[in-house]
């Protein structure tokens, strides 16, 4: 008798065992990244929301796809979920880049109404193009990186500037820096051989990577806008989930992002703690800088207007009477 109890308990759990899918994850960013930690967070609530029937397994630092080929990877069925930085992405849909308009949002506050204007019809080009929208998180404001003291935009000039989306290639163009292409995990390396000598990032990125052990010795609070991470799916894998799967995805989607925006806040003061207790100078820009960058802002800004066209324009003007 208790032979036969165990065999069933054991084909009991080799069956459901059998109905695990298992999704991999890619992600561009270390294991200690509050990104990352929110992702596995998400994982575990997925997991458990659907009885074990989807075990996403996350792949950090580059690991399973770079950062620049993770959107594609899931686009087309490699991948069914990934985790991706949306303006790097401004290229093929103006709308992907929003979140990165200089000095349009500068605080999580404005972010987030930002995001509340911006979200459908983001949703809606990911749509076109094979993916779903689970939760997005924001980085922490972004401040420029140097190896020396900069007080004008002149200072900037010729300098190597990592460039990640169109935003920040457009502030080299603007400013007279020389654009370097290079993603999240190459980031150390790229600074300590001199490949690039500074760049538009958070205060997370340059704790994350201990740029202070790669020369870096300025961060300047700049604040200039607030880049969103996103969580994507592929459609048709999406399109496969039972509606009570579906509904998992959504519900832990929503927690993943209320949770992730407390540690991008939290995040944020940490790292900018950790940056000064290793040297690197934390100041905001000074006056003549500031007007420079503001200048930079006002061009770019009519730039995406532009570029975003009809769609653009109603997402602004939804985000300025919230």
């Amino acid at each position: 008798m208790k032979t036969a109890i165990l065999a069933s308990v054991c084909s009991a759990a080799l069956a459901q065992a059998a109905m695990a899918e298992k999704w991999d994850m890619p992600l561009a960013y270390p294991a200690s990244n509050y990104h990352t930690e929110n992702v596995v967070e998400f994982a575990a609530c997925v997991k458990e929301a659907t009885g074990g029937e989807i075990d996403i397994v996350a792949h950090p630092n580059g690991s399973l796809f770079g950062g620049a080929d993770i959107k594609r990877a899931v686009q087309t069925g490699q991948v069914p979920i990934g985790e991706r930085l949306l303006s790097a992405h401004a290229n093929e849909n103006p709308l992907f880049g929003v979140d990165s308009i200089p000095f349009l949002a500068t605080s999580f506050e404005e972010s987030g109404k930002l995001w509340d204007a911006a979200g459908p019809a983001v949703a809606e080009a990911l749509d076109e193009q094979n993916l779903v929208l689970i939760y997005t998180v924001p980085w922490p404001p972004q401040g420029l990186y140097f190896k020396k003291e900069v007080n004008s935009v002149a200072d900037m000039k010729g300098t190597k500037f990592r460039a990640y989306n169109a935003a920040t290639s457009k502030i080299a163009e603007l400013t007279g820096m020389a654009a370097v292409q290079i993603e999240a995990a190459e980031v150390p390396q790229a600074f300590a051989t001199g490949v690039t000598e500074s760049m538009m990032s958070s205060g997370a990125t340059g704790f994350d990577s201990k740029l202070w052990e790669s020369g870096v010795t300025n961060f300047y609070e700049v604040n200039a806008w607030l880049p969103r991470n996103a969580v994507l799916v592929n459609k048709d894998s999406y399109a496969a989930l039972t509606d009570a799967q579906k509904a998992a995805f959504t519900d832990c989607g929503a927690k993943a992002e209320a949770a992730g925006l407390e540690k991008a806040i939290a995040y944020t003061t940490k790292t900018l703690e950790g940056l000064t207790a290793n040297g690197v100078k934390v100041a905001p820009p000074s006056d003549q800088l500031k007007a420079d960058l503001q200048a930079v802002g006002e061009t770019m800004t009519s730039d995406w207007l532009a570029a975003a066209g009809d769609k653009g324009k109603a997402v602004i003007d939804a985000y300025k009477a919230k």
